[in-house]
């Protein structure tokens, strides 16, 4: 990583790219209101949702346990389970941004996949630091404001179920872990993680299988770090 100036078409290149990321993600934003206000959440704690937490998957997760029937808590945990990897993507990041005090309090809550993936690239750290707030801040902006619309559209079509959107939990929530289906030693901990969910829902509490499946694609991951996976390019 080095120090080099960017260069005006860098900078333009970067910051085009950027944007393109963050409308595209941002706009599904909409897709999250409109669940939440469906799994019984009012227009204020959804919006509070996606300004505080700001993680889609984590937020689709703790939406889906309180649809399902499951204890706040429950939701809460599943949601935190989901959330570490964020953790990962700080350490990696950290050295890269080269920020401290409060500039890296305030680019942790922007850290996400997509601003993740727009700066671990780049070959300076103002490339990487430009790639990084780019992506997050758009993608922050237009999905608190994407969660909004679809929150006050959802909560004024009335009762969810009469338009099947009390299925939308689940398939909002299978679209974000489908792109990450890729590889054999992915699907095989995803088969696994279903198996164990689907059997212990007759056993447990709503929200609780989606813990323990979280749990073995957990402990999978961290048993099978650093090993090949058979069926990737």
């Amino acid at each position: 990583m080095t120090d080099t100036p960017l260069d005006p078409r860098e900078r333009s290149a970067i910051i085009r790219d950027s944007l393109g990321v963050g409308v595209a993600t941002g706009a599904y934003g909409v897709g999250f209101g409109a669940v939440s206000v469906a799994s019984g959440l009012s227009v204020a704690q959804t919006c509070a949702l996606s300004f505080l937490v700001f993680t889609g998957a984590s937020q689709f997760a703790l939406v889906g346990v309180i649809a399902a029937g499951g204890a706040p808590v429950s939701g809460a945990l599943t949601a935190m389970l989901l959330g570490t990897r964020n953790t990962l993507y700080g350490l990696r990041l950290a050295p890269l941004l080269a920020w401290r005090g409060w500039r890296r309090v305030l680019g942790a809550h922007v850290l996400i996949d997509e601003s993740t993936a727009m700066s671990v690239t780049r070959e300076s750290t103002a490339a990487a630091r430009l790639g990084f707030l780019t992506t997050g801040v758009s993608i922050f902006v237009l999905w608190n404001l994407a969660t909004l619309a679809g929150a006050v559209a959802g909560n004024a079509i009335g009762d969810p179920r009469t338009y099947g959107l009390d299925a939308a939990v689940g398939a909002a929530f299978l679209a974000l872990l489908w792109p990450r289906l890729k590889g054999r030693r992915n699907q095989l901990i995803a088969a696994a993680a279903a198996a164990v969910a689907l059997g212990t829902v007759p056993l447990v509490p709503a929200g609780v299988p989606v813990l323990a499946a979280a749990g073995v694609a957990l402990l999978a991951g961290i048993l099978t770090t650093g090993e090949p996976q058979e069926g990737d390019p």
